[in-house]
């Protein structure tokens, strides 16, 4: 495999961990991309890699992009992320799952993983069977925990009313039409919540049951995943993979906001400026989708029940708007401003 300092996503990250176990089939990789503010918090992501540079190019990208989210939602936590490699199969057994967790118990505490992409809270209970740097376990009524998504879900639906607030002047997503790319946990959260207001969707996923299925829960419409980024709509709300923000893509897009809970929504920096330039209004991903790794930290800690959750999900917005004010004021894209704010934050001199 490649080592990771010759790529341009390394950036200066502390640890970057290789994981192999034979025995188990695992192969894993955890990338630490800083502890400043504190422990690296991120979850663990399952995924079938066509290459393992791609594993690790993903690693890299995706704690860089916690220690920014840890930082811009006022967490004390730093950065990290993990994937492992899943087969074509996507085999994944508990004895796997308790190497994984081996793999973290030796980092000793400098990263916190919990759930992310082909992870659920019950894969999660088996990883804590061999370490106790684990979040995202069930929860009981009115205590903090579980699957995280639901209040990824939450944020995300309200950094979606920030947006048509600040770029349509409206209050209610009643009557908008919101391109949803992805129905998946989180996209199914942010749907429902729209719906209930009054929007009107229409949806795409690689999984055609799984949009068909939203669909038939929203009112909403099915297009092909070729076809979502082109819809003309008030909002086009990614919440699937990744890196879908290109050259191309930003200009066919035919919508005035971007705002979605996928992680490294920009292909490149300089995607930022693209939808910049074309007066579209971006919504970073990791300040809109911090609602999960709120929950996540707030159980960790144990500092604080539900209701201060939600009390720190209400602040995306705030942030939200904190970013767009500053990039108004300056004429910087909110990406570029949003990263500038985390480098700070993070102890970093700003890129570029």
């Amino acid at each position: 495999m490649t080592t990771p300092w010759g790529l341009p996503d390394f950036d200066a990250h502390e640890e970057v961990h290789f994981v192999t176990d034979e025995k188990t089939g695992l192969k894993a990789i955890i990338a630490i991309h800083s502890t400043h503010l504190g422990p690296a918090g991120g979850g663990a992501r399952f995924w079938h890699y066509a290459e393992d540079e791609e594993a690790l190019t993903d690693a890299l990208r995706l704690s860089r992009g916690m220690s920014y989210k840890n930082a811009m939602a006022g967490l004390p936590l730093g950065g990290g992320k993990s994937v492992i490699l899943a087969d074509a199969d996507r085999t994944k057994t508990p004895e796997m799952l308790h190497a994984f967790g081996k793999a973290v118990d030796g980092i000793c505490g400098r990263y916190v993983t919990a759930e992310d992409v082909g992870i659920n809270v019950a894969d999660m209970i088996e990883i804590s069977r061999s370490t106790k740097f684990v979040a995202g376990l069930p929860n009981s009524a009115g205590d903090v925990g579980g699957d995280p998504g639901p209040h990824t879900s939450l944020g995300v639906f309200l950094g979606i009313k920030a947006a048509v607030k600040w770029a349509l002047g409206k209050d209610s997503l009643r009557d908008l039409h919101i391109a949803m790319q992805g129905a998946g946990s989180v996209a199914t959260g942010v749907a429902m919540h729209a719906c209930a207001e009054g929007a009107k969707l229409t949806i795409a996923d690689v999984d055609q049951a799984k949009a068909e299925k939203l669909a038939s829960q929203t009112g909403g419409k099915v297009v092909s995943t070729d076809e979502i980024l082109g819809v003309e709509a008030d909002v086009i709300s990614p919440n699937a993979l990744g890196a879908i923000l290109n050259e191309q893509s930003i200009a066919a897009l035919k919508t005035p906001i971007v705002a979605g809970g996928a992680n490294n929504q920009l292909a490149t920096p300089e995607d930022g400026h693209r939808l910049h330039q074309r007066g579209i209004l971006y919504a970073p991903d990791y300040v809109i989708n911090a609602g999960g790794i709120i929950n996540v930290c707030t159980e960790y800690l144990g500092d604080g029940d539900a209701t201060l959750v939600r009390r720190r999900i209400e602040g995306i917005p705030v942030r939200l708007e904190q970013v767009w004010k500053e990039g108004s004021e300056t004429g910087r894209d909110p990406a570029a401003v949003a990263d500038a704010m985390a480098q700070r934050l993070i102890g970093r001199a700003p890129r570029g």
